[in-house]
């Protein structure tokens, strides 16, 4: 081999071995830039080093989700505010993976796609979470708020008459259906961040028409008339002339029940000024006692029954109990149960 000629090898050699060493340094300088061509979570993030991808995918990706959310109804307005949902994602792991996916193919792929300028065709997801409990929270505290209970029919009374009070509808929070508009306008920066609750209605369970089957007796005293009720589905069907507590000694006032029935009770006199010798004592059946032949217990004491002072009858001259002829307690006796509620008025 002449001089030449191996002078002519050694500059060869001498230039593959300057450029391998300037495309390896090229390829080194390059190892912290992601290739064009690559996105994270849709964002553009070709070109860029580490932080700067990590800083474009934060402000595009994250940023924009960080809204607060307001659910409106029916007038009212309530917000979850943004820092509550705790909106994140890993930037950093999908940078790194951003800048492996750009290291792929080996020195010689490398340095192919620098010199003709191609990219890399991949695109990283990033997740985005978010604290579901908040929402979660936000909504049962909505479901209480807007939530109206439904209203059985009733009856309201007074010592005269008995009122019929309609049925009214409830309603109900939709809360599956308002937990997944959050979840998803959570995720989606160009949603809307208002969402508009929706409920249900919610039956009562009696109605009007069904009112008399729930009080199949009633009994209604007007005091001031002397005169008890007796109501059967809710229509007056029998008037009686009673007497009623004196001054001071007052049948009570307001809405009561049967709690007890006994025939020709025993008398447990009352510890009172007004019983004298008598308080604290159990009067049996017989002339001395004057519960005469049937007792219906309204109240601590107080109840109706019959008398044979029927000159006392239209006035105001019992120790608070309910005097009857004795032929209208037996006869009332037989019509009311247990539980028969009685409003004093």
């Amino acid at each position: 081999m002449g001089r030449k000629t191996q002078i002519v090898i050694v500059i060869a050699v001498a230039v593959l071995l300057l450029g391998a060493v300037g495309a390896y340094a090229y390829d080194s300088s390059q190892k912290d830039q992601i290739a064009e061509g690559v996105t994270i979570g849709g964002v553009d993030v070709g070109g860029l080093d580490a932080a700067e991808a990590e800083k474009a995918v934060s402000k595009q990706l994250v940023a924009p989700l960080r809204n607060s959310l307001r659910v409106g109804y029916d007038g009212e307005s309530w917000e979850l505010p943004g820092d509550q949902l705790k909106v994140r994602a890993d930037v950093s792991a999908a940078v790194d993976e951003a800048l492996a996916a750009s290291s792929d193919g080996g020195l010689p792929g490398r340095l192919v796609r620098y010199v003709s300028g191609g990219d890399v065709d991949e695109q990283i997801a990033a997740p985005v979470t978010y604290s579901e409990p908040a929402i979660n929270r936000f909504v049962r505290r909505l479901a209480g708020e807007v939530a109206v209970e439904a209203q059985d029919a009733t009856v309201e009374a007074n010592g005269a008459e008995l009122v019929v009070v309609p049925a009214d509808h409830g309603r109900k929070l939709r809360d599956n259906l308002l937990t997944k508009q959050l979840k998803a306008a959570v995720l989606n920066a160009d949603a809307d961040h208002t969402i508009a609750a929706r409920t249900n209605s919610v039956k009562p369970e009696v109605v009007g028409s069904e009112v008399a089957a729930e009080y199949p007796t009633y009994l209604t005293l007007d005091r001031s008339a002397y005169t008890l009720r007796f109501w059967k589905n809710l229509k007056l069907a029998k008037t009686y002339t009673v007497a009623v507590g004196q001054v001071g000694l007052e049948t009570p006032e307001g809405l009561y029940a049967i709690q007890d029935k006994q025939e020709n009770p025993t008398w447990n006199v009352p510890e009172s000024d007004w019983a004298g010798s008598l308080a604290g004592q159990s009067i049996p059946p017989g002339p001395s006692n004057p519960l005469k032949a049937r007792w219906m217990g309204i109240y601590e004491g107080a109840g109706i029954h019959g008398t044979e002072e029927t000159s006392s009858l239209g006035s105001a001259a019992s120790h608070g109990c309910v005097r009857m002829a004795v032929p209208d307690v037996e006869e009332l006796y037989d019509l009311v149960d247990v539980g028969t509620p009685i409003y004093i008025g």
